[in-house]
């Protein structure tokens, strides 16, 4: 079985759906950061040593388990080329 089909399996489990939907800014946040930084063509060591943070701290960000300071997300995005917006709705 493949990632999509395992995925539909469990989107099919009112459970699994409302424990995902409470991590979904961090997941979001994960794609997002991992979008612009392979759009840059950067590896995670490459934007920890323009932010002057370890590798670890990138892939801590990337795996969504993570949520950030706002500072921090403010040297990630200034590393990345991008602004930071935050929208609370």
């Amino acid at each position: 079985m493949n990632w999509k089909e395992h995925e539909k399996k469990l989107l099919k489990n009112p459970d699994f759906v409302k424990i995902s939907q409470g991590f979904e800014p961090e997941y979001q946040l994960a794609r997002t950061v991992i979008k612009n930084r392979l759009k840059k063509g950067y590896t995670q060591k490459q934007i920890a040593d323009r932010m002057k943070t370890s590798q670890s701290a990138i892939a801590r960000v990337e795996s969504g388990n993570h949520l950030p300071s706002l500072l921090f997300l403010k040297r990630l995005s200034k590393a990345l080329g991008t602004q930071l917006h935050i929208t609370l709705c």
